[in-house]
């Protein structure tokens, strides 16, 4: 299944025999919190996931939003009738940096049929396609969480990635660089990682870029063919967007998909003994220090 889908593409599968499994996954940094949209209106059988408590652990040592556990994961996707086999589409408010994560956990879990509505929720609304407050009512699922389906890396690892490899930072420029820090206790980014913000994968309208486009954007930010490639960054939710984008682009096959520092900043910054650095990085001299 394509990572990504359009909304006319989603509609008429809704519209068909056996629609696919529909999550709602808006979700914001800060609040308040996404199931407030999801009850106010969503995609007609979309059923709710919160980021927080259903598609992470609990925060502590391993960062903000670690994995959950393979037990807990199969339990959420069965609660809303996720089945082997059976197509999943997730959404978020528009960009899909968020619906990515649930993207991610499925593959990972080695469920292959899993999309992200491209355009998200904003760009359903905006077509005037039908929305409902009707909560749905779900079979139990029968999906079996393997992991395993995409790779993952500790702090080790990310840092050979910077250093031998490629591994890109999906941030805002100015947490990259920084200058600002309104989460995490320490302020920069992984040496020797490149900035690749998840909001330029989307057009100004929320949609996403084309697979030339995205591979140009991805060439341009540094990424080299053959190299290995992994991505990070708050706390390993958009970073899941860069993995999709580097997929969509075709930079990595789905035989080798791009790695994920799970962990992310929230995980690197709050060991004193891992260097930060500042700045822009290795193409502008950024420098580093160890607190």
């Amino acid at each position: 299944m394509h990572p990504l889908i359009s909304t006319e593409t989603l509609a008429a599968a809704l519209a068909g025999a056996v629609p696919p499994v529909v999550v709602d996954v808006r979700w914001r940094l800060g609040g308040p919190p996404g199931r407030q949209d999801y009850e106010v209106g969503h995609l007609p059988g979309a059923h709710y996931l919160d980021l927080d408590t259903d598609l992470s652990s609990a925060p502590g040592a391993g960062g903000r939003h670690p994995l959950p556990s393979a037990e807990h994961l199969q339990r959420v996707l069965r609660s809303v009738g996720v089945r082997e086999g059976h197509p999943v589409v997730a959404y978020d408010t528009g960009d899909g940096s968020v619906a990515a994560r649930l993207w991610w956990l499925l593959r990972w879990a080695g469920h292959t049929e899993a999309a992200v509505l491209d355009g998200g929720f904003a760009a359903w609304v905006a077509e005037g396609r039908p929305v409902t407050t009707e909560v749905p009512s779900a079979e139990a699922g029968d999906v079996v969480v393997r992991p395993g389906g995409m790779p993952v890396v500790d702090a080790e690892e990310a840092a050979a990635l910077a250093r031998d490899g490629v591994l890109l930072d999906a941030r805002a420029p100015q947490r990259y660089r920084g200058e600002v820090e309104p989460v995490d206790p320490r302020a920069g980014h992984i040496p020797g990682a490149l900035n690749a913000p998840s909001s330029g994968h989307v057009d100004g309208g929320g949609r996403w870029l084309g697979p030339a486009a995205l591979a140009e954007r991805f060439r341009e930010i540094g990424v080299r063919p053959g190299a290995r490639v992994g991505a990070y960054c708050g706390s390993g939710v958009t970073a899941s967007s860069v993995v999709l984008a580097l997929e969509v682009a075709g930079v990595t096959g789905v035989d080798r998909p791009a790695e994920l520092y799970a962990g992310s900043w929230s995980h690197w910054c709050v060991d004193p003994a891992r260097p930060v650095a500042t700045g822009d990085g290795v193409e502008g001299g950024g420098e580093s220090e160890r607190s």
